[in-house]
């Protein structure tokens, strides 16, 4: 059961970086650094960009509630 929790911690946490860095950059940060700052007028509003923050908060729980068995069955 561990390594089954594990196989999907490491999956969920791929997957997290991914969609982070798949996120428009809002300004002012590393983003202006690497060319963010000229991004186009297309705002964070689209459907796309609420999509991605659903599925971004989605894989979020799912990686919290993993970490939070892991340490439940290291724990008994």
């Amino acid at each position: 059961m561990e390594l089954f929790f594990t196989i999907i911690l490491v999956i969920a946490s791929l997957l997290m970086i991914l969609l982070v860095l798949l996120h428009k950059g809002r300004g002012g940060g590393l983003s202006d650094m690497f060319g963010g700052g000229m991004s186009s007028s297309l705002g964070g509003s689209s459907v796309a960009e609420r999509n991605l923050d659903r599925f971004t908060i989605g894989v979020g729980v799912i990686w919290f509630a993993v970490v939070v068995a892991l340490g439940l069955l290291k724990a008994y």
